[in-house]
């Protein structure tokens, strides 16, 4: 269920305001005077703010820049308390430190340059023609471009899942536009639990310790229910969870391999509550859309199939095509049941509906293993039968009520997998009757005399009519099998040396054992 995607470059739609962007721009001047890694160059920015005081961390945020002239060192000429100046900035989370030269001293100080390569702060020059407001200015720039391309990203996300969702698929196409958008894997569990669409970078689907995490807590939260939401790491990969529903347990949407702003966060909150008042909607119009798949179900059983697949087609986008194989399952539905069959119903790859004793299900016979897919994640037994044409239909739906009742719960059973035979599918109360009364008189002459005369004629008909064969297997004369069975015949009123009468005495002893 999951695809790669192109990804879009959802959360660097505009340059990043960064160190290495300000270092960039030509008409500062700006010169990195320490070493410095990527990750220290390409980390965000928030803000540049300017100061000469020896502790200024009391009045800076995390993830600015900060600018200085160096005066609070200047003691007796030198410089002083450089360690511990920068120790405070790097605590503080400052993301870089620029030194403005020529005012109050020519090139940046050597002591404070070490502490700066010591504690991975980067340390850049700012010349004297560059005020630091200039610098403050292009920062701000930076971050209102990145602001307002963030805005507009979002704007546009949301008109393209708008649009995605007017589709006939109108979940996965969404679902799948979001991942797009995000450039993140995107997967919505139903009420069940179970993952019901999925889409995104094919490496995140591919994790199958990430898909596990994701899954448990997935269920978790709808245990919990209460439309709740939780952000969280799990093998090292951002993940975020919503509910979804009235009371949040309607379904869960998980977004994977990325760590969500505040536009993106406020798309996904647009897609949870989009889906979300899509599966209300669903749940107010299941009753309704649950007694016309039964009174389709009636017209299928009745003959009417062209019917059938015209109204699934304007109703669900279609109805399998022959060959079929035909299912039956349970009476009892289990929780998540409707979500999932709803979900496996899009565009006609399966059609269902109540039947007089459980629900019945059709696919295309070379969808046979999405039977199996749907006894095993709701644990039902369903009895699966071939039906080629139209015709076969009611025919096979009675195979498959037969099948699905002698097989086990969680697995789809075909009719010719069945426990059981032929003769034990023919055990009506009206054939034991039938059996018993064919019997009676053999069995009443046993009762009266002590004989054995249906113990005998059991024996018989096992070894093929042969009279030496029965006597060896139970110890006696073969002219006694003789004389015993010419006596059964006599009782049964049947001519046992033809097949056709052999095979109804074998029946009636079977079915009346």
């Amino acid at each position: 269920m999951s695809s790669a995607l192109p990804p879009v470059p959802a959360l660097t739609a505009a340059p990043a305001p960064t160190l290495r962007a300000l270092l960039a721009r030509r008409e500062l001047d700006l010169h990195l005077a320490t070493a410095a890694d990527d990750a220290a160059l390409d980390a965000g920015v928030r803000w540049v703010h300017s100061s000469d005081l020896a502790d200024p961390t009391p009045f800076l945020s995390e993830d600015v820049v900060l600018l200085t002239t160096g005066t609070q060192f200047v003691v007796d000429g030198g410089i002083d308390r450089a360690d511990d100046y920068v120790a405070r900035l790097r605590a503080r989370g400052v993301r870089g430190l620029g030194f403005g030269t020529e005012v109050v001293r020519d090139g940046i100080p050597d002591p404070l340059r070490d502490a700066c390569e010591r504690d991975g702060i980067p340390l850049f020059e700012v010349p004297y023609r560059t005020p630091f407001i200039a610098v403050a200015r292009a920062a701000a720039e930076a971050i209102a471009a990145q602001a307002y391309a963030r805005r507009s990203w979002a704007l546009d996300a949301q008109r393209a899942l708008a649009l995605a969702a007017l589709r006939p698929d109108g979940f996965d196409a969404t679902l799948a536009e979001l991942a797009r958008q995000l450039g993140a894997w995107v997967g919505l569990y139903d009420a069940s639990g179970a993952l019901s669409h999925a889409h995104g970078p094919a490496e995140v689907a591919a994790d199958a310790g990430l898909r596990a995490a994701v899954d448990a807590e997935a269920a978790a939260l709808l245990r919990r229910g209460g439309g709740t939401g939780a952000a969280m790491r799990l093998h090292g990969t951002a993940v975020t969870l919503q509910t979804l529903g009235s009371g949040g347990r309607r379904g869960v949407l998980a977004t994977a391999g990325v760590d969500l702003d505040q536009e993106a966060r406020a798309v996904v909150t647009a897609v949870v509550a989009t889906t979300g008042l899509a599966l209300e909607q669903r749940r107010m119009t299941a009753g309704a859309w649950s007694r016309l798949r039964a009174a389709l179900v009636d017209l299928l059983v009745g003959g009417r199939p062209e019917l059938v697949r015209d109204v699934a087609a304007d109703a669900w986008g279609g109805h399998p095509s022959a060959p079929y194989v035909v299912a039956l399952a349970d009476s009892t539905a289990p929780t998540g049941a409707r979500e999932l069959l709803d979900t496996l119903a899009t565009n006609g790859r399966l059609f269902y509906g109540r039947d007089d004793d459980g629900v019945l299900l059709v696919a295309a016979a070379s969808d046979r293993p999405l039977l199996d897919d749907i006894a095993s994640r709701l644990t039902w037994r369903l009895g699966v039968a071939d039906a080629a044409t139209d015709a076969d239909l009611v025919a096979a739906r009675e195979r498959a009520r037969l099948a699905r009742d002698r097989g086990r719960p969680g697995t789809a059973t075909d009719i010719a997998d069945a426990p059981g035979d032929l003769l034990g599918d023919l055990a009506t109360p009206a054939a034991r009757a039938r059996a018993g009364a064919e019997l009676e008189r053999l069995r009443g002459h046993d009762a009266r005399h002590g004989t054995a005369l249906t113990a005998t004629l059991v024996a018989w008909l096992e070894h093929d009519g042969a009279h030496e064969a029965t006597a060896r297997a139970l110890g006696l004369h073969r002219h006694t099998i003789r004389a015993r069975i010419a006596l059964a015949q006599q009782l049964l009123g049947r001519d046992l040396s033809s097949f056709p009468e052999r095979a109804a005495v074998w029946a009636a002893l079977r079915l009346s054992s």
